[in-house]
């Protein structure tokens, strides 16, 4: 890999780091608040839809400037969003300034991959991406639970600090000066040499460009399978996330703090199948894949019908004086399971999307309507998701409901896939 890549990699475990505390963080201050359930959702909704709104502009953004000084003002702005819910602003507002940072932050970080990388390097490059990403998943998510134990409930009544009064308050702070290192290690990356034409000068532009743009992806015979389903799994990753911490609650009896640990333990999974799809998955191959997504959307499905219920109350595995009740302790490898279908299935499927959309278009451009996708899937599917908790349909079903929508989604993907192969060339296209 060439000099910087691994810069990159850093800033990116720690930026990820801190967003995988703080929507802990920010659950738990929803909690303090005594919000109702439906309002969890509605927290992830504020966050994703500057994704939407900004999609146009944050492409051109993203090219018209050194990417890893979007990436330093990104992290930045995300601090900022923690700073305002340490002063006492409503979590989804705060939050939705976080997602401000995010949406900019997100065509830099994958943009910059293809102007320092050859083509034939995107998917190993995607893989460290990910395994950064899914390790920091798992760090994260027990930070933030250990952020708002019982144990840092003590500790903050005897430390009496100014703004600090609960846990929640406390992993605020701590996820607040993560996103300032990320931010200080985005100085440090190299400048690819790439540049583009700055279409921020020409706003009225923007928005015609995107649109084109979002034509020339859907319309291309190969980008469109893998934006079809990169669009669909992102959508479904971030509503199983907050699904998996109701899950585990409802089915497991977890509290927050130990739920976020379940969480966490998906991304080794995750790392282990993007590991896998690296060494085993070329990029002309990557189409191959798409039976891993359906076999993911049926673990997800079945998921729902795993509970404490299915074992002998009082049964478990008891190591010295801890003991371990086989319900959890069976729990770990079934989420590990989950999270490798999905590395082994997105990596391949990302890597193929930003090597066709920039030989389409350009890096910025194609990333910014990738994350339109994705995040209109987002919101999409957290609106049906507080809509289900409003209507107080049970945990388990909703989870059936969405694990089946995958599987009928990406079966749908791959006749596509098979009827664009009798019209065109897809390997041709790979390799141009």
């Amino acid at each position: 890999m060439k000099k910087g890549f691994y810069t990159i990699i850093a800033a990116q475990f720690v930026s990820s780091l801190a967003d995988n505390a703080l929507l802990i963080a920010a659950i738990a201050l929803l909690s303090v608040m005594q919000s109702a359930a439906w309002v969890t959702p509605l927290l992830q909704i504020f966050f994703t839809i500057s994704y939407v709104l900004l999609a146009p502009f944050v492409g051109a953004f993203a090219d018209a400037l050194q990417k890893r000084h979007v990436m330093f003002v990104s992290n930045a702005l995300k601090a900022c969003g923690c700073l305002m819910m340490i002063a006492g602003v409503h979590p989804m507002i705060a939050y939705g300034v976080v997602g401000f940072g995010a949406a900019a932050y997100s065509p830099a970080k994958y943009g910059i991959l293809t102007e320092l990388l050859p083509p034939e390097r995107l998917i190993a490059a995607n893989a460290w991406l990910e395994s950064a990403t899914v390790l920091s998943t798992i760090i994260g998510t027990m930070m933030g639970g250990a952020l708002i134990s019982p144990l840092a409930e003590r500790f903050v009544a005897r430390t009496h600090w100014p703004l600090v009064h609960s846990a929640a308050d406390l992993a605020m702070v701590a996820v607040m000066l993560t996103y300032l290192v990320a931010a200080l290690i985005n100085i440090d990356i190299p400048d690819t040499g790439a540049r583009y034409a700055n279409r921020l000068r020409e706003p009225g532009k923007l928005v015609g460009d995107f649109v084109h743009c979002f034509n020339v992806l859907w319309l291309d015979k190969l980008a469109q399978i893998a934006l079809w389903v990169t669009t669909l799994m992102w959508g479904a990753a971030v509503t199983l996330q907050l699904l998996v911490l109701k899950w585990a609650a409802s089915n497991l009896g977890l509290s927050l703090s130990k739920a976020a640990v379940m969480q966490g333990v998906t991304g080794i999974g995750i790392a282990v199948g993007a590991a896998a799809a690296a060494a085993w998955i070329p990029l002309v191959r990557s189409l191959k894949v798409l039976p891993v997504g359906i076999a993911a959307g049926l673990v997800a499905a079945g998921m729902a019908f795993y509970s404490k219920g299915l074992f002998p109350a009082g049964s478990g595995l008891r190591i010295g004086s801890l003991f371990a009740p086989f319900y959890i302790v069976f729990a770990y490898p079934l989420m590990i399971g989950l999270g490798g279908l999905a590395g082994f299935f997105i990596v391949p499927m990302n890597a193929l999307l930003q090597h066709r959309g920039a030989t389409l278009l350009s890096a910025g451009h194609s990333i910014a309507v990738q994350n339109f996708n994705q995040n209109l899937a987002v919101l999409l599917m957290l609106g049906a998701y507080a809509l289900l908790l409003t209507a107080k349909v049970p945990a388990q079903w909703i989870i059936v409901i969405f694990g089946s929508f995958i599987c009928l989604m990406i079966w749908l993907a791959k006749r596509k896939s098979v009827a664009n192969a009798r019209k065109v060339d897809l390997r041709a296209l790979v390799e141009e």
